[in-house]
């Protein structure tokens, strides 16, 4: 072959394999840019929503909502410090303080019109409020996605802990007499004990009950625990802002029974005091994710 051709022949390979090199580097260099795009895109910040078809959406970690709490016999408030575990799963600590009442509790009033002040209103026959302080742990689990940008999420809810019971007693004004024989009178404000308890049980004798300052220094308690399962209906399930309404049953329960109300068959029939309440309760939860 003539020195010429040859020469020719090894400079068009020489040549070509730096285009083959040019070509390998480039493509290296779009794949690998590819890739970081991709890994780029699928690495999202916590705190914001994603409502595209391909993304399940939000990546928040924690919450604190605020129940108003109203049950069968009774009224609770509280706060939930939660931990969102997987998109369908949140973990939480609750705390609440509420009032447990009697089913036989019936407030009423009577106008004497013998002072300048009205009466307060009583409720006759019991001798002691009731509140609770609650304190447990519990899960919300998701049963679907909320639609995109609106639309209702559904949850089952379940909690329980432990439970401090506080006795309060319930204190009336009552009417004496200074003497007997006399029409001379004074009010009393009484607590229920043995020795007025006849006195304590005649409704013309209550003037009305005595305020909710009275007897807060002599709190009685009463340790025992709880439970609760409700179906939670969340329409800002997957927002900064939780929003939701929850409905179901709660139960209570102590090692004693609870002196609620006076157990009298004469004076206040089917007023048997228990130490197991069972409550269906509505509650509205407001509060914040981040």
């Amino acid at each position: 072959m003539p020195k010429f051709i040859e020469q020719t022949a090894q400079g068009s390979c020489i040549f070509l394999n730096e285009y083959v090199a040019m070509f390998r580097f480039f493509a290296v260099l779009f794949f690998s840019g590819l890739t970081l795009t991709v890994l780029a895109q699928e690495n999202v910040s916590f705190g914001t929503n994603y409502y595209d078809d391909d993304a399940k959406g939000i990546i928040y970690d924690r919450e604190i909502t605020v129940d108003l709490k109203l049950h069968t016999f009774g009224y609770a408030v509280g706060v939930n410090f939660g931990r969102l575990r997987t998109y369908y799963l949140t973990r939480y600590f609750n705390i609440e303080f509420g009032e447990l009442k009697h089913p036989k509790e019936f407030r009423q009033s009577f106008d004497f019109n013998i002072s300048p002040g009205s009466a307060r209103a009583f409720i006759f026959g019991k001798q002691n409020n009731f509140f609770v302080l609650r304190g447990g742990i519990g899960e919300k689990r998701y049963l679907s996605e909320k639609a995109k940008k609106k639309g209702v999420a559904i949850a089952l809810s379940y909690s329980g802990g432990v439970s401090l019971g506080m006795l309060k007693p319930y204190y009336l004004d009552l009417f004496r007499f200074t003497d007997p024989p006399s029409i001379d009178f004074f009010i009393s404000s009484e607590k229920y004990s043995e020795e007025n308890r006849e006195l304590f049980l005649t409704q013309n004798r209550i003037y009305g009950s005595s305020g909710f300052a009275r007897g807060l220094g002599e709190i009685r308690f009463r340790p025992g625990g709880h439970a609760k399962f409700g179906v939670n209906f969340d329409w800002g399930a997957f927002d900064q802002f939780a929003k939701s309404l929850e409905a179901g049953v709660m139960v209570d329960f102590f090692f004693q029974k609870v002196p609620i109300m006076v157990e009298d068959p004469e004076f206040v029939p089917n007023t048997e005091n228990r130490f197991l309440f069972v409550n269906f309760f509505v509650n509205l939860q407001l509060g914040k994710r981040w």
